[in-house]
This record gives C-alpha cells, structure tokens and sequence, in this order.
C-alpha cells in the first residue's frame, strides 16, 4: 500500500464537507454514540458510490446531464431540509438534555441519504483510485475493492473522532441557550453553503 494513497485519502476524509458537518452536529447533539453511529452512516453511504464506480454507472452520471442534475438537485434539497431541521431542533439534529439517542434508525437513514444524492462522489471514485492501481495489476477489480476498504476505514475513524469530539463539547453546550443558538445556526449555514455548493457542482 502506497503512502501517498494514505495521506490522500487522510486529506480528503478530514477535509471539511458534509459527512464531517453532519457527523460534528450529530455528535453534539445526541452524544457519542449517535457520533460514531452518524460516521458508520456516512461510510455505509459511500458503498452505492464504489459498486457505481466498478459497474460503471458512474460513467453514465458523467456523461447523462439530466440523470446528474436530478441526483445533485435532490441532494440539494436534502442539504436545506437538514439545515432546516437543525433550525427546528427536530429527528436526528435535536439536542437532548440526556446523551442517550432514541433515533439511531433516524441518524442512519441521514448519514446514508446525505451520502448517496451526492453524485460527484461516483465520478470522483472513478478518478481517484485508479491512479493507485498499477497498469500491470493482475486482478485490478480487486486492487480496487482493497482500496476502497481502506477509503472506508478511514472514513469511519476520522468521522468516528469528529463525532467523540464533538459529544465532548457537550457540556460547553447544553443549558446555555445563547450557545446552543449560535451552533444551530452555524450547523444550518454550514448545511445551506454545502447545499449551494452542490448545486453549482458541474460534471
């Protein structure tokens, strides 16, 4: 395995997007284990985006524009419904007083969805891990499931640590009303920027 598929992908996993927002406002408000349970969410919602990539359905989103606009524009959608949701306090983004989660079924249907319309996550799987892929590898299709096993890893670690992070900022949180806003409404805009910048994403 090369080191510069692992610092790669350490970048692009840490790099602040939407798995990393939804996971950081999970954490903090349902706790630790609505956090680590939020990054299991996110990394199974990159499965379709790797079979994608692999049946070459990924291609398909490259080259139809209405299919990619109808897959970006309902993840747009359900970027604002999340900010909207966090404004609101309500499902997967309301902050309970006690850090035991009752939605886990909630937390792993966002994580998933958020993931899934996301259609540059397909075309970026197609160009990204080839480029580790040697031109003389004797099973490619394999190389490829190694590395994406290792991309998902990865994923499920950095998150797992943003979402314990985040359930330790808890304390700093809960019963402080004016603080509890301010981080609502950052979560919301962060939502709302992530949802502009997928709508302006082109193929």
């Amino acid at each position: 395995m090369s080191i510069e598929f692992l610092l790669t992908t350490l970048l692009i996993v840490a790099s602040p997007g939407t798995g990393v927002v939804y996971t950081l406002a999970t954490g903090l408000s349902r706790g630790a284990r609505a956090g680590i349970f939020a990054a299991f969410a996110c990394t199974i919602g990159i499965v379709p985006h790797l079979v994608a990539a692999l049946t070459g359905l990924a291609a398909l989103l490259h080259t139809s524009a209405l299919l990619f606009d109808m897959v970006k524009y309902a993840g747009v959608a359900y970027l604002l419904w999340m900010a909207w949701q966090v404004l609101r306090q309500r499902g997967a983004m309301r902050i309970e007083t006690e850090a035991a989660p009752r939605s886990m079924a909630q937390i792993l249907v966002d994580g998933i969805v958020l993931n899934l319309l996301n259609p540059k996550l397909s075309i970026f799987f197609v160009a990204f891990l080839p480029q580790f892929i040697a031109v003389n590898e004797a099973a490619p299709v394999l190389r490829m499931l190694e590395l994406s096993a290792l991309f998902m890893a990865a994923t499920f670690i950095v998150f797992a640590i943003y979402g314990v992070f985040a359930a330790m900022m808890r304390d700093q949180v809960v019963g402080r009303p004016a603080v509890m806003i301010w981080f609502r409404r950052t979560f919301a805009a962060a939502f709302v920027a992530l949802g502009a910048r997928l709508a302006l994403t082109e193929r």
